[in-house]
């Protein structure tokens, strides 16, 4: 199943379910409006969802309409707690050195990182440099956002609690500043046998100033898989149903294409995407571009 949020003016926005091929859509408002009512009752209300999803790729569903991603928000607009994994793991191509250092990374416990999570971006919003701020830097990974997890989870078990996964953009100076999320979270079962072991086994790629790096395998670039990340996360404590944990960079504009150089300027723009195996697009695009604050209005004097 594939859902999203479009932006009605609120701070949830109205949830949707998004046929397979990304062309229809179609409210989701008789079963639940918002995507955190979604998965605090997922057991009940998901199934529903499955079957209003599996009518709109029938053609049978009365009410849908023109799926635009432009006016997306992030899947789950506000998380209540968000976490992710700092970094990736080198390649074991490169070199003996690299190889090591990437079986020793995934031999150590995770590392994750809290984030902010209050105000996460839709896949076409713009990223805006303050005064002062002249390059940024922009990284892709993966999340999931989980159900309600027990503290002291097994890996293995804290699987058992994914929901949904997601298409993410960080963007760094170097500290994060913004994340972006394509336009469409989906259920683990909608990537098929891309989906195994926690690890998404799909070619990830992104595309600057004109540009397309080469594509990254997002298994090979995961130093933990999802069960180990979310293990970590609820070991002290349990989970709540919209936790979101990301994977943590995976591929770096700067190193997908040389035309990024080392860092994003004013007008750049990025694509980022995951294809599945017969070519569509599985969360959607983030296609967003780095722009300039806009310059406060001057103060008149005036009462």
């Amino acid at each position: 199943m594939k859902l999203a949020t479009l932006d009605d003016g609120s701070r949830d926005g109205q949830l949707v379910v998004v046929s397979r091929d990304l062309a229809s859509a179609h409210h989701a408002s008789a079963v639940a409006t918002r995507m955190q009512q979604l998965l605090d009752d997922w057991n009940f209300l998901s199934p529903q969802l499955e079957d209003l999803y599996a009518a709109l790729n029938a053609g049978r569903a009365r009410h849908a309409f023109a799926f635009d991603p432009r006016r997306c928000r992030a899947p789950l607009p506000r998380a209540f707690c968000r976490a992710g994994a700092p970094g990736h793991r080198p390649p074991a191509s490169v070199g003996d050195d690299a190889g090591t250092e990437a079986m020793d990374a995934a031999a150590t416990p995770p590392e994750l990182r809290l984030a902010p999570g209050d105000a996460l971006l839709g896949p076409c919003e713009d990223i805006v440099l303050v005064p002062g701020e002249a390059a940024i830097d922009c990284a892709a990974g993966l999340a999931v956002i989980s159900g309600d997890i027990a503290a002291g989870a097994t890996p293995t078990q804290a699987l058992e609690g994914v929901r949904l996964l997601a298409l993410v953009g960080d963007w760094m100076l170097p500290e994060l500043v913004a994340s972006a999320f394509a336009p469409l979270a989906v259920t683990p079962d909608e990537l098929g046998p891309a989906w195994r072991d926690g690890r998404v086994h799909l070619p990830l790629q992104m595309r600057c100033r004109g540009a397309t790096g080469e594509a990254v395998d997002a298994d090979a670039a995961m130093t933990h898989d999802f069960g180990a990340l979310l293990a970590e996360l609820a070991r002290r404590r349990g989970l709540r149903a919209g936790s979101l944990v990301g994977s943590g960079p995976l591929i770096h504009a700067a190193t997908a294409a040389a035309a990024c150089g080392p860092a994003l300027r004013r007008g750049d723009r990025v694509r980022i995407e995951m294809t599945a195996p017969g070519g569509g697009s599985v969360f959607g695009a983030i296609e967003q571009e780095v722009a300039a604050a806009v310059p406060a209005a001057a103060d008149t004097g005036t009462n």
